[in-house]
């Protein structure tokens, strides 16, 4: 068997705006959350994420947040991609109301993982369309914090 192995491609600190509540459905409490804004920064790439983008969260009957984000990063350089990803959320109910109410909360006291993919015309960057990655996660209360590994 092959061993699993990464490198941290960047670290992602997003900013989200105010949350649209849909409602209930026969799939869970659905949430759209705004993405507002944030930066990004690894060893290869750094820029800025673009207000525009969005998370369709839902939760589902047993408390698990489904994360489905899509949003437009800009490199430092002026380039542009596309992520996408979608991860779970999920822990104690304690904790994740002390999340829901924005208080600080240990990222060790609760799961969040997410598995991003991208896309671009950069010809620079084009690499990141043939790369599988992995994220971990913590909620501050003005938005995630990401450290995304590209598998090797």
């Amino acid at each position: 068997m092959l061993p699993l192995r990464s490198a941290l491609l960047f670290t992602l600190t997003g900013r989200v705006s105010d949350t649209v509540d849909i409602g209930t459905s026969p799939l869970g409490h659905r949430r759209i959350i705004p993405v507002a804004g944030g930066e990004f920064e690894g060893p290869k790439l750094r820029g800025r994420v673009l207000p525009g983008g969005a998370d369709g969260m839902l939760v589902d009957s047993e408390g698990v947040a489904h994360v489905d984000v899509r949003m437009a990063l800009q490199t430092d350089d002026g380039e542009g991609i596309y992520m996408q990803y979608r991860g779970l959320r999920h822990g104690p109910p304690a904790v994740m109301a002390r999340l829901e109410r924005g208080e600080p909360v240990d990222p060790g006291e609760y799961y969040f993982r997410i598995v991003p993919f991208f896309e671009t015309s950069s010809k620079k960057y084009a690499w990141l369309n043939r790369i599988v990655t992995v994220g971990v996660g913590h909620r501050l209360p003005d938005g995630p914090v990401y450290y995304v590994h590209e598998v090797l």
